[in-house]
C-alpha cells in the first residue's frame, strides 16, 4: 500500500537532522560518490603530519573514519548540535573539537598546522587557512561544486547562476592563488542522485540547509505536493550533485 503525501511529510519533518549521518535515506534515496575516495585520501595525509585541523567537521563522522590521528588533531564546527555530536565522537579518538561562529578568524595561532582539511565546507576562509598553515603545509578538501543538486534547486527556487559560479573550479583556483597558496590538484565530478519519495526530498532539504536556504514544508507545500505526484507517476526524481577535490600548498 502506497503511503500518503501527508504521512511522508509528517515522517520526514519528525526525523532528527543533526550530524552527517544520512542512513535515514537508506532505501529512499541514492547518491553516487566521487571516484577519488576522499576519506581514504584524508587518512593517507593524516598519517604523514604532526598537527592537523578539520574545518566544518559536522558530527565528526568522516574524520572519525580517517584515523589514526596525528599527535595534534583539532576540529571546528559552527552548528552547536553538530559540535556536540563531534565532541562525543572525536574526543575519545584524541581530537579536540572547538565550537565557533561561522566567521573568521580561526581560533588558532599562525603556522599551527601541517594540514588543514574540510569536507563540504559551508564557507572557505582562505586567508585564515593560509595563516594557520606552516610553510610547506597543505590544504586538502572536498568542496561542493557548481550547480550541485541543480535540478532540485531549480525546482524550488529557480536557477542560481551567480551563486553557482562561485563554486566553479576556475573560481576556486583564483581564490587559492589570491591567498598565496599554490594549487596542487583540482578536479571535479558530476554525479547522480535519486529520490524515491517526497519524504526523502524533505529530509534532504532539512538536513542540507544551503540547498534551498529558506526551505520549510509550510512554505513549499504546493511544490512538494506537485513533486510527490510526479514521483508517484514518473518514478524517482533525479538530480546531479557535483564535487570538487582540491589540494593546495603553502610555499616554504
Amino acid at each position: 500500500m502506497r503511503r500518503t503525501f501527508e504521512d511522508l511529510l509528517a515522517e520526514a519533518e519528525a526525523a532528527p537532522v543533526d550530524g552527517w549521518d544520512f542512513s535515514w535515506l537508506d532505501g529512499r534515496a541514492t547518491e553516487e560518490r566521487p571516484s577519488w575516495g576522499y576519506q581514504r585520501l584524508l587518512r593517507d595525509r593524516l598519517a604523514t603530519v604532526s598537527a592537523a585541523l578539520d574545518i566544518h567537521t559536522g558530527g565528526g563522522e568522516v574524520l572519525a573514519g580517517a584515523g589514526p590521528f596525528p599527535p595534534t588533531m583539532a576540529a571546528i564546527e559552527t552548528w552547536p548540535p553538530n559540535a556536540a555530536l563531534a565532541t562525543a565522537r572525536l574526543h575519545p579518538l584524541g581530537a579536540v573539537v572547538v565550537a565557533v561562529r561561522d566567521e573568521p578568524p580561526l581560533p588558532f595561532a599562525d603556522h599551527a598546522f601541517d594540514l588543514v582539511t574540510s569536507r563540504h565546507p559551508v564557507s572557505v576562509w582562505w586567508s585564515e587557512i593560509a595563516r594557520v598553515l606552516r610553510p610547506g603545509g597543505s590544504y586538502f578538501a572536498q568542496h561542493i561544486g557548481p550547480a550541485t543538486m541543480g535540478e532540485l534547486v531549480e525546482y524550488f527556487i529557480g536557477p542560481q547562476p551567480q551563486k553557482w559560479a562561485e563554486f566553479h573550479p576556475d573560481a576556486l583556483r583564483a581564490q587559492v592563488a589570491a591567498a598565496g597558496l599554490r594549487v596542487v590538484d583540482v578536479r571535479m565530478e558530476r554525479l547522480r542522485a535519486e529520490f524515491f519519495d517526497i519524504g526523502a526530498v524533505v529530509y534532504f532539504l532539512r538536513k542540507v540547509i544551503w540547498t534551498v536556504p529558506d526551505f520549510s514544508v509550510a512554505r513549499y507545500r504546493d511544490r512538494l505536493a506537485e513533486l510527490h505526484e510526479r514521483i508517484e507517476s514518473q518514478g524517482p526524481f533525479v538530480a546531479h550533485p557535483t564535487r570538487v577535490l582540491v589540494e593546495a600548498r603553502k610555499p616554504e
